[in-house]
C-alpha cells in the first residue's frame, strides 16, 4: 500500500502517518537558498510553454510560523532537541538562519517519529544551510 501525498510534509506527518510506521525517509528539504521556485509546464508537442506555478519559496523569516515551528520542536518530548534549539536561538536570536532551523527541526522530529527502529533517514544537503553556513 504505497500512497503520494502533495502538501506541507510536516502536515502530512502530522495527520496521515502512523509512529513507527515507515522504513525509509530521503528527505530532500528547501536549502534556504533566498529564491522562488516554479513548475514549468510544455506543451503537448514538447515546445516551452508560459503557464507555470509557484512550487516554493525558499526563503526564511523570523515570524509567526517560525516562532510556532521553534515551539512545537520544544514540545516534542525531545530534551536534547529541545536545549539544542534554545541555544541556537541564543546565539542566533530570531534571524532568517533561526527561522530555517526550527522549520527543519520540526519535520525532522516528526520524521524521527514515524521511522521505525530498523529504519534509515538520508538527509540531502548543501552549503547553504550546513556545516559551511
Amino acid at each position: 500500500m504505497n500512497h503520494l501525498h502533495y502538501g506541507d510534509n510536516l502536515t502530512v506527518l502530522r495527520d496521515s502517518i502512523a509512529s513507527e510506521s515507515v522504513d525509509l525517509v530521503y528527505l530532500d528539504p528547501p536549502f534556504n537558498s533566498n529564491a522562488g521556485y516554479n513548475v514549468l509546464f510544455k506543451a503537448p508537442d514538447g515546445a516551452s510553454s508560459a503557464a507555470q506555478i509557484e512550487a516554493f519559496d525558499d526563503t526564511w523569516h523570523w515570524n509567526d510560523s517560525a516562532e510556532s515551528a521553534f515551539t512545537d520542536a520544544l514540545r516534542s518530548g525531545n530534551g536534547a532537541a529541545a536545549e539544542m534549539l534554545r541555544a541556537m536561538r541564543g546565539f542566533l536570536g530570531e534571524n532568517d538562519m533561526m527561522a530555517y532551523l526550527a522549520m527543519m527541526a520540526a519535520r525532522l522530529l516528526e520524521l524521527h517519529r514515524v521511522l521505525k527502529p530498523t529504519g534509515s533517514l538520508y538527509l540531502h544537503c548543501d552549503p547553504t544551510a550546513s556545516h559551511a553556513a
